[in-house]
């Protein structure tokens, strides 16, 4: 099989890049670079640079590089990027997943993994969050991921496409700290970014009915993550059929505060957290169950949040030189 990997120079995408490659996947990779980063991929991955809206592009390297599987991660991914410019996030999220649908569907490509979030949940009020659970997105963000995973599974349908569609829960940590997150919008990279200028980490609400106050996540080690799409693409590569929604995560609630003291003891930091008010739309809770994706996928999350903060860690420093904190 010969896969076409969407946004695989991106954070993430380079991680499941390099995870399949390193596995024995023959691999194309489509970026537009607006965040991907060409020196992340191994230089036998064909980079194609352009933008999943381009349908022209998208079916001349479904042709030419007679692409058998597609991961699609290409998409926009803050939340209150999304609040502020909602247009452009279903443009982009949904628009680019429609004309990659068409191309895969026209191409007669027959296995697709798509990249969604726990976003499409909302704000539930469960201990663990099943696949089960109703879906309430509280963002356009979590609306194009919902969105997109009917699409995808309709889509699947009519055209005989097996589909997999894949709900990560908080992403952090860096396989190698080249691989590291470079933006600061995820709560890892904001915390060390408040740090290294010289500026405290903050809290926002500490009055959640939760042991410590503090809002409960699930963080997955991205590397974790990228082992989850490898598991994925060959569970369709063996012949799956149909359509299958997972979560990704790894099933353990760690608190902000919790994670806040990590991250003071892996930087050697004492600044003390600054709580604020809440923001709208925070859940106090949001914890996946992840035994699906064991059932059906093989997979289970193998790293904790000691490593994925010391990792990421590492990361920072490897991309911001003379950092110091303290």
């Amino acid at each position: 099989m010969t896969w076409l990997i969407t946004g695989g120079a991106g954070y993430i995408g380079a991680h499941v890049a390099r995870t399949m490659a390193e596995a024995g996947e023959r691999l194309v990779v489509l970026d537009d670079l607006s965040s991907g980063v060409p020196n992340r991929l191994p230089e036998d991955i064909p980079l194609m640079q352009g933008s999943s809206l381009d349908g022209d592009l998208l079916k001349r390297v479904l042709s030419e590089h007679a692409i058998t599987g597609v991961v699609h991660l290409a998409a926009r991914k803050q939340v209150g990027e999304s609040v502020a410019q909602p247009t452009r996030y279903y443009q982009e999220n949904v628009g680019g997943l429609a004309t990659v649908l068409e191309a895969v569907a026209g191409a007669g490509v027959k296995r697709f993994v798509f990249s969604s979030s726990a976003a499409v949940y909302g704000n539930p009020d469960v201990d663990l969050i099943t696949e089960d659970t109703p879906c309430a997105p509280m963002s356009p963000y979590g609306e194009t991921k919902l969105a997109g995973e009917w699409l995808v599974r309709a889509t699947g349908r009519a055209h005989g496409i097996a589909t997999m569609c894949l709900r990560y829960f908080n992403v952090a940590g860096a396989a190698s700290p080249e691989l590291a997150d470079t933006g600061a919008f995820n709560i890892v990279p904001m915390v060390f970014d408040r740090l290294t200028r010289g500026e405290a980490p903050r809290i926002f609400g500490d009055d959640y009915a939760t042991p410590d106050g503090t809002a409960v996540r699930d963080y997955i080690h991205v590397a974790d993550l990228a082992e989850a799409h490898l598991a994925a693409a060959r569970r369709l590569a063996e012949g799956a059929s149909g359509d299958l929604t997972v979560n990704i995560g790894t099933g353990q609630g760690v608190s902000v505060r919790e994670l806040m003291t990590l991250v003071s003891e892996v930087t050697g930091d004492p600044r003390q957290p600054v709580v604020e008010p809440r923001r709208p739309g925070d859940a106090p809770r949001a914890v996946a169950s992840a035994a699906l994706a064991g059932e059906r996928l093989g997979w289970s999350a193998r790293r904790g949040v000691p490593e994925m903060v010391e990792s990421a860690w590492r990361g920072w420093r490897f991309h911001h030189p003379g950092t110091t904190t303290g």
